[in-house]
């Protein structure tokens, strides 16, 4: 590993995210209380360096770190389909996480944990390089007025960053329903040198819609308004 795969200097100007209300039910909140400290952490709170995601855990198991589990149906899914998996979600609203932990509760995981704040700031300075076997970022907010594209998280940098952080024949799994955001993402994942599309061959070079990935909210909306959903997997070099 050489001194450029060790730090990755990339800083933002804008970030992709609008901060939205605390308040929480009274179930979400009971569910915070119960379970925050044992399963959550701020990343603004986060000691130097790497998580310790084995500590944390409780064992040694591949990586999945999803990127915006909004109210967490989707994530719960996935985390209570993949057990053996350790599953870790970044969301900035707070509501949204407590949501997923009252999932979590019902489906009696044990192999997820959840971090609130800025996902690049995680990935940059609290995630190892080469230490992700995979990265989700499904129906990311997609700022459709041109003048707010310099917002949308999929940039070159952020490709770039995470990209690092994925183990060789790691996965960047994206989807969303607006084409102009479709096709920004395609541009910048094919011209991050270490990454490889999974399904080059495929028309356009989109994926398959997974069947596993379930069907969001988001996505039934666009469904009824029209729009494609397109994923895009790639794979680290």
């Amino acid at each position: 590993m050489n001194a450029s795969d060790q730090q990755v200097p990339f800083r933002r100007t804008v970030v992709s995210y609008v901060q939205r209300g605390e308040r929480m039910t009274v179930g979400q909140q009971r569910a915070w209380d119960r379970h925050w400290a044992d399963l959550g952490s701020e990343v603004t709170a986060l000691p130097d360096g790497p998580l310790d995601l084995d500590s944390w855990f409780g064992r040694s198991a591949p990586v999945v770190l999803e990127i915006g589990s909004g109210m967490g149906e989707t994530t719960a899914q996935l985390a209570a389909a993949q057990p053996e998996v350790n599953y870790l979600a970044v969301e900035v609203y707070k509501p949204g996480l407590a949501q997923l932990m009252l999932r979590a509760e019902k489906l009696e995981l044990t192999n997820l944990r959840l971090l609130r704040g800025d996902a690049v700031v995680l990935l940059r300075d609290h995630v190892a390089p080469e230490s992700l076997d995979e990265v989700r970022i499904y129906f990311p907010d997609p700022w459709p007025k041109k003048r707010h594209h310099k917002r949308r998280l999929v940039q070159s940098g952020t490709v770039e960053l995470i990209t690092s952080r994925l183990k060789p024949g790691g996965v960047l799994h994206l989807a969303t329903d607006w084409e102009n955001y479709a096709e920004q993402m395609m541009e910048v994942c094919e011209a991050e040198p270490k990454l490889r599309n999974r399904y080059a061959d495929e028309p356009g070079g989109w994926a398959p819609r997974p069947e596993w990935r379930p069907v969001t909210k988001f996505e039934n909306r666009a469904h009824d308004e029209g729009r494609v959903v397109r994923d895009l997997i790639f794979e680290r070099a």
